[in-house]
């Protein structure tokens, strides 16, 4: 069994697709085909049932896909311990982000981590908070930045920055009493449960006593963009980022509640006992100064 092998087994069995795997991999079907075949043929067992034109993963292949993602995890990690022996002078660094983070506040870092360290290849995965965290556990990335604080016993978090939530309408709010009562009768256009800013926003409802089940929402979405843009058009209102609703506000296209929530926090994840990187510490170091 190969390194080689095992990336296109998790490469065909996350994609359940033998071509699609492939061409992912920049290997050709024939040779995927084959390097699968090598691993059954060599065990004696089946790894994917072959169902008409497709494949779909075996009891067996189910429990070799979790062993295998640990061991191309840990092969991954001992070939950048070995690759930072001659400093930041090549090198992959890979970061999973929340949506809002990575779409607004992670760029202008990531442009000036990239003018210090050129030849470091900088990897961004865009997930949502859970997402993110259950990659940096998996060893999929060396490092998550998150909206929501996340409770994983694997994983160390901090806070590395932090953000306002604002309540928006397409409409002005002239002089509405933003009480609970009025949250439980607005129309809601809401993220989708997992995203750091759903988390966020239930957790201040139920800190003012409103049960977040009993909200009114018309659209859950799976993007700020797309929670924006139905608000825009009159869908609700909704609570996104600063960062996200900043622009429309400016164009008068967007209108803000007066209610304040408190800060939120982004928070870094790293994995407790997984090696830490020179590449993410430096991209550690250009976030501080960043923050000052």
């Amino acid at each position: 069994m190969t390194l080689e092998q095992l990336r296109i087994f998790v490469g065909v069995a996350e994609r359940e697709h033998m071509t699609a795997a492939a061409r992912a991999l920049h290997v050709t079907q024939s040779a995927a085909s084959a390097a699968i075949a090598a691993l059954e043929e060599r065990h004696a067992i089946k790894l994917f049932h072959r169902v008409g034109r497709g494949i779909r993963l075996t009891e067996a292949g189910r429990l070799l896909l979790t062993d295998a993602r640990g061991i191309l995890a840990q092969a991954d990690a001992a070939e950048a311990m070995l690759g930072e022996l001659s400093g930041l002078k090549r090198g992959t660094l890979r970061v999973v982000a929340s949506q809002t983070i990575a779409a607004y506040w992670l760029p202008p870092i990531l442009a000036v981590f990239h003018e210090r360290y050129p030849a470091i290849d900088i990897e961004l995965a865009i997930s949502n908070s859970e997402q993110a965290a259950t990659r940096v556990r998996d060893g999929n990335a060396d490092l998550g930045i998150v909206e929501g604080e996340i409770d994983d016993a694997a994983l160390e978090n901090w806070s590395v920055s932090e953000d306002r939530l604002l309540l928006v309408c397409a409409t002005p709010f002239g002089d509405a009493q933003i009480d609970a009562g009025w949250l439980r009768r607005a129309r809601w256009v809401l993220r989708e449960p997992g995203s750091g800013t759903r988390s966020t926003f239930d957790g201040h409802l139920r800190s003012i006593g409103v049960d977040p089940t009993t909200l009114d929402v018309t659209l859950t979405m799976p993007s700020n963009e797309s929670v924006r843009t139905a608000v825009e058009a009159g869908a609700g209102v909704a609570v996104l980022s600063a960062l996200v609703v900043g622009p429309a506000i400016k164009a008068g296209m967007l209108h803000v509640a007066p209610i304040t929530f408190p800060a939120r926090p982004f928070f870094g994840l790293r994995h407790k006992e997984r090696y830490r990187t020179k590449a993410t510490d430096a991209l550690l170091d250009v976030i501080g100064s960043w923050q000052k």
